[in-house]
């Protein structure tokens, strides 16, 4: 089994922020009613007073004021699917892939299944925006890893951030995505490919 972070990993270049854009310019008022709370939010994470959680549910906070958030969100990937998803990845896919990311998993289930693969990500409630548990990021993703493959490896893991450094740890080969299309061996292991 290989495991993908997915944002700036095989999607160019963040579902999230894609996802805001997509609703801001379609319903412009519903999501700039989030915009106060997402800046102070983002200066308390920077001043070290407020966490990525908290973050990450006021930037979604306008999602009760959204009606039918499902099919919003298969409408955003028809529009975004095909030009986001890296040629190498899906040059290299399996079956047995595994996207563990820290966007809402709401947002990334459509994209998991038109790939065909597996998904573990940040629980949200789609109708609140509030997280359910913890934010699927840094040591979260190897505790989710474990929880659901008590038994397993990844036989590689590929990501585009340091963060990521307890999965790289767990798994068999580990590979720092700098680009679209270039891939290193994460730091302290030998050699480079694209």
């Amino acid at each position: 089994m290989n495991c993908y972070d997915f944002d700036q990993t095989i999607f160019f270049p963040d579902s999230s922020y894609c996802f805001v854009m997509y609703c801001l310019r379609r319903w412009p008022r519903t999501v700039l009613r989030a915009f106060p709370g997402t800046v102070l939010a983002g200066l308390k994470k920077l001043l070290g007073l407020g966490d990525t959680q908290a973050l990450k549910e006021q930037v979604f906070s306008f999602l009760p004021y959204l009606d039918d958030v499902d099919g919003i969100v298969e409408a955003f990937w028809e529009a975004n699917y095909e030009a986001g998803i890296a040629a190498w990845y899906l040059r290299q896919r399996r079956d047995d892939d595994l996207i563990l990311s820290a966007s809402p998993e709401f947002l990334l289930k459509p994209a998991a299944e038109k790939l065909g693969v597996r998904l573990i990500a940040t629980r949200m409630d789609r109708h609140t925006g509030r997280i359910i548990g913890k934010n699927c990021h840094d040591y979260e993703k190897v505790t989710r890893f474990y929880r659901d493959f008590p038994d397993q490896k990844p036989d590689a893991f590929y990501s585009d951030s340091l963060s990521d450094s307890p999965m790289a740890r767990i798994s068999r080969k580990a590979y720092l995505v700098r680009d679209r299309d270039t891939l290193e061996s994460w730091p302290g292991e030998r050699g480079v490919f694209r």
